[in-house]
């Protein structure tokens, strides 16, 4: 089934700037993202997702109230809702494997829908910028065409994203809205930026950097976080490495 804005089929491919001046109410919904203060979020009934990370829970949840990720540059955060039961996903996309990750984002939610009633799924998109590899774009694509491509109807709510989240500074580039928060009870969906990035927070950047696939962090039936197991190569002349300044890093791999 199609990915729908206002009842209405989406028409793909086309660029985000193009999508949202096609459906005027995206637009506006950007735009009052974008205008929002960025708000301190602290560890209390917070889950932090991290990069190629995702994490799905209910209202019903007594220990996780808030899901949140930040630090997306060319990468997006992807939060889809069932309107039915609540049940709400939150993931940090960066391009490795889309078309494996929106399966697998919408079986996190189909887990705790099947039994609803009524209501429908929403998607939400936010991150990315203009950036001269054009990644963002890329990104954008993949993520709207996959979602396209899924069985359900999936209603686009906001799409922040690529030129929609750019900003220049002194003819550089730079993301708007780096993080943001979904409040599981409320829906709300808000800028924001986090002091506290665990629980566990090197163990599951370890195994990010090890170039592993997107996973489920949160059982949300027993309210824990759960990391299964990875493999860890040594990385050669780590010291030498940690011994360079950025300066350096970058002449010797470019």
């Amino acid at each position: 089934m199609p990915l729908l804005v206002e009842g209405r089929r989406v028409r793909l491919p086309q660029s985000a700037g193009d999508l949202v001046r096609a459906h005027p109410p995206l637009e506006e919904r950007a735009r009052l993202l974008r205008g929002q203060s960025v708000q301190q979020v602290g560890p209390q009934g917070l889950l932090y997702v991290q990069q190629r990370e995702l994490a799905v829970t209910s209202p019903e949840d007594g220990s996780i109230s808030i899901l949140g990720s930040d630090d997306a540059t060319t990468c997006h955060i992807v939060v889809l809702r069932h309107t039915g039961n609540g049940a709400t996903c939150l993931t940090h996309c960066d391009g490795t494997d889309t078309k494996a990750e929106v399966p697998l984002i919408m079986n996190s939610i189909k887990s705790f829908s099947d039994h609803a009633q009524c209501g429908r799924l929403e998607v939400h998109l936010v991150g990315g910028f203009s950036d001269d590899r054009q990644l963002s774009q890329k990104l954008t694509h993949q993520l709207l065409s996959e979602f396209d491509r899924q069985e359900d109807d999936i209603h686009l709510v906001t799409l922040c994203v690529t030129e929609l989240n750019d900003r220049e500074e002194n003819e550089n580039h730079f993301p708007i809205i780096y993080g943001i928060a979904v409040n599981i009870k409320t829906a709300e969906i808000y800028r924001a930026s986090f002091q506290d990035r665990g629980p566990e927070q090197e163990l599951r950047a370890a195994r990010a950097l090890t170039g592993g696939p997107m996973i489920s962090i949160y059982d949300a039936k027993t309210e824990q976080l759960r990391i299964g197991p990875y493999s860890w190569m040594p990385f050669p002349h780590v010291d030498f490495w940690l011994q360079q300044d950025d300066k350096q890093i970058l002449e010797k791999l470019c």
